[in-house]
Formats: structure tokens, sequence, C-alpha cells
């Protein structure tokens, strides 16, 4: 039986993991967490998420963790509501599930044997029918291929791109948080965005008891204190939204800069392949960074089922590169219509809103639903 090395015990890595291993493959997952268990907030499962979730076989459990969006709201800062959009049907369009939940199942669906954990990779070795994962233990994990599911600053990536500069500031920051029995005040509404002036506030319905809510701000506005910088944010806005994030515990409550990437040219060498964040990080403007790691996974099962490796990896590249290169590129596009301080970009968004019909708003959101591995499935 064929032998996969994945780096990284994120949500890629495993769902990597389950999809190879329904290919056909042995898998090992090696990790530097001591533990495989992640924490975090929460994130959107559009409609392409769930289908890759589906071919994995874990598409019901999921559902049964998570919220599914069915009345969405756009707001002013004052709580008024410009743009209400209600799904209607059977089809499932986003469902909004904490991190752990989804992560906890692929993790279930994995198993603790398939896990190497505590140990960081610090190198790869290449030959032209295996590669090998070298840990700071001495460890050498080898394998007929190795995946590179090590996230934004992955090691395989730098291992196989030396040459490439590191990521580069966005312009943006995201303060993320979960609060706890406070889903009343969110009024009738799964998910609400609030649009103001640099910076956006969300918040979606995360389970029975959470709400999931975010901030995405320009770099101006940001600072070394979370608590300040959430204060600053929520100053001014809806009071019933303002108290859902000043809910979160503190510990809840995180801070980061974002970053970007430009899309690679070539993500492989010989048996070497990457996937998720790794290949093509996104910022969470597009909502489609686990979506797009999900079908990663899919499609490497797809291609190297056949037992054909290096065509298979080179042809898994192609296929993903091209599906995920618009992407990349249209974070940067939407964060600068949802996080301004552009007076002209704000009167032309906030227009585009109140003009845009709700049927708009729905089918946007199932943009990426076409299937995307219809070439590999040949």
């Amino acid at each position: 039986m064929p032998v996969a090395v994945i780096v990284g015990a994120g949500i890629g890595g495993l769902a990597a993991a389950i999809s190879l291993r329904r290919a056909g493959w042995q898998v090992r997952v090696v990790e530097q967490a001591a533990s495989p268990r992640e924490l975090g907030f929460a994130l959107a499962l559009a409609p392409n998420a769930l289908d890759a979730l589906d071919e994995l076989g874990l598409k019901h459990q999921v559902l049964g963790r998570g919220v599914e969006v069915k009345a969405f709201e756009v707001r002013r800062p004052d709580g008024r509501v410009v743009k209400r959009v209600d799904l209607h049907g059977d089809a499932v369009q986003s469902v909004v599930t904490l991190r752990p939940a989804l992560h906890g199942t692929l993790l279930d669906a994995v198993g603790a044997d398939a896990l190497s954990l505590g140990r960081r990779v610090m190198a790869i070795e290449m030959k032209p029918d295996s590669a090998a994962a070298v840990c700071d233990d001495g460890t050498r994990l080898e394998g007929d291929v190795l995946i590179g599911a090590d996230g934004v600053a992955s090691v395989v990536r730098r291992a196989l791109h030396p040459a490439e500069p590191p990521p580069r500031p966005s312009g943006y920051h995201a303060l993320r948080g979960v609060s706890y029995d406070v889903g009343d005040r969110l009024g009738t509404a799964d998910a609400a965005v609030y649009l103001g002036y640099g910076v956006e506030i969300g918040f979606a319905r995360a389970s029975a008891s959470a709400v999931y809510w975010y901030v995405s701000l320009v770099d101006e506005f940001a600072g070394a204190n979370p608590a300040a910088v959430l204060a600053r944010c929520l100053a001014g806005l809806d009071d019933s939204a303002a108290s859902i994030a000043n809910a979160a515990r503190p510990e809840a409550v995180r801070l980061d800069r974002l970053f970007c990437r430009d899309p690679l040219a070539e993500w492989g060498q010989q048996r070497v392949t990457l996937l998720g964040d790794a290949a093509h990080p996104l910022l969470p403007h597009t909502a489609q960074g686990a979506a797009l790691a999900l079908e990663d996974a899919v499609a490497l099962g797809l291609v190297l089922r056949s037992g054909e490796v290096d065509g298979g990896l080179r042809r898994y590249e192609r296929v993903r590169a091209a599906r995920t290169r618009h992407v990349i590129r249209a974070g940067p596009r939407i964060a600068a219509m949802t996080t301004t301080r552009a007076r002209a970009r704000i009167r032309v968004r906030d227009a585009l809103v109140w003009l845009a019909p709700p049927r708009v708003l729905s089918v946007i959101l199932t943009l990426h639903a076409r299937d995307p591995h219809r070439a590999l499935r040949r």
C-alpha cells in the first residue's frame, strides 16, 4: 500500500488524510503541536465546502454541529437594516460552525493512530520516487508522496521555493471572538454584517449557544491591545451588536495582522506538493479558506487513486492552481470595498448593497458551487 506523509494536522491536512485513505493510501500526519485538538473561532462553510465534506463522507456530521444560514442582513452601524436576504428552499446555502467542531469531526475520522504529534518538521528530502520529512527530534518520516499542509508559514513551501519573498502585510487586521448565550441579541437573522468607516463587523450563529464575530479593520485602526482595539471599533455601533462582542471572555478574543502572498507558478516538485494555506493563503474576506483546503483534499484523492503518482500530482496542481488563483486575487478587492476609509468607495459600496435585489446577494453565496473536480474525474 502506498504511503503519504502529510505535514500539518489542520483542517486541510486531516481532510487530505481522509481523502487519501479512501483512495487506498496509508497516511501519516506529522504535527508540531503536542495536542491535535485545534483552537480557534468559527468559519462559514459555503456550498463548495459542504460538497467537499460530502465527498469525504462527513457532511451530515458537520451539518449537525453548525447553524444553517437562512436569514442574512446587512446593517448600518446604528443597527438599521439596509438589506435582508431570506434563503428559501431545501438546499443548504451556507453553514457556520465552530472551528474546533469541524476539526474534531475530521480528527475523529482520521484516528489517533495516524498522527505523529509534537514533532516539528525542519526539512524535507526529495527523491525521484519518494520524499521524507525530517523532524527536530531526528525522526525521519518517508513516504511515496509528501504533502505540505502546514499553513501560511509553511516549511514545505519554503523548502520548495527558497527564493520566494515572505508573506507581505495586506493592510488589514482581523479581530475575532466567540460569545456565548447572547444569540437573542442578533434578532431574527442568522448572520449580520455592519459596514462602517474603515471597519466591517460581522456576527453569525455558530451553534445553539455560540455567536461568532469578527472585525475587519484597516491597519491604522489596529494596536497592540485587543481589548482597546475592540472598544474603538465598537464605538457608535448598535448597542445590541456591541453587547454580543463585549460578552466574549478575553481569552476568546484574538487580534491578527493579515498577510498576502502572490499565487505560485508551480506548487510542487517530484513527489512533494502543497495544500490549503501552504499553497494559496487567502484573506478571510473571501470566506473560502477552509473550503478550498477541503477541495484540495478531495482533488488529491481523485488524482492519486489510480496509482499514477508523478503525473497525478502535477495534474492536481494545474487544476487547483487555476481554481484558487482568482480567489487569492479577489481577497484584496473584496476587502477594499468592505473595509475602507475612502469616502467615494463607501458611497459606491452602500449604493450597491441598497440597490442589489436580495436574489443577487443570494446567488453570490453559490458562486463557487460548480463542481471544481470535473477535469480530475476523467
